[in-house]
C-alpha cells in the first residue's frame, strides 16, 4: 500500500520561506513521479510542481517558477517543496501526490494523495 504524508506547513510573513516535506512509502517508489498541489478555500485545486524520481526532471506552474523548488532525497524517500518569497496568494492547503505509473511527465493523474499541510502567508 502506498502511503503519502506531507509535513512542514505553518504560518509565515510575506517574503519569507518555508520547506514542505513529503514522505513516501511505496513499492517501486523510485519509478514514481511525485507532485505538489494546493487548494485555497473556495478555489479549485491547482498544480504547483512535480518531479520524477529517476532523472530528476521537474515541472512547475507559472505562478511559482523562480520561487518554488521541488527536490528529493532518495535515501530518505522524501520529496521537498522549497518555497521562497512567499506571497499571501500562496496561502492554501498543500498536498503531495504520487503517480505510480509515470507514463507521462508531468503526470495527468495521481493515484495516491496525502492529507495536506496548511501554509498561511500573511501580508
Amino acid at each position: 500500500q502506498v502511503q503519502v504524508a506531507e509535513s512542514g506547513g505553518g504560518s509565515v510573513q510575506a517574503g519569507g520561506s518555508l520547506r514542505l516535506s513529503c514522505a513516501v512509502s511505496a513499492p517501486s517508489f523510485p519509478s514514481y513521479s511525485m507532485g505538489w498541489f494546493r487548494q485555497a478555500p473556495g478555489k479549485e485545486r491547482e498544480f504547483v510542481g512535480a518531479i520524477r524520481w529517476i532523472g530528476d526532471k521537474t515541472s512547475y506552474a507559472d505562478s511559482v517558477k523562480g520561487r518554488f523548488t521541488v527536490s528529493k532525497d532518495n535515501a530518505k524517500n522524501t520529496v521537498y517543496l522549497q518555497m521562497s518569497n512567499l506571497k499571501p496568494e500562496d496561502t492554501a492547503l498543500y498536498y503531495c501526490a504520487a503517480d505510480i505509473f509515470a507514463n507521462v511527465f508531468p503526470p495527468v493523474e495521481y493515484e495516491y494523495w496525502g492529507q495536506g499541510t496548511q501554509v498561511t502567508v500573511s501580508s
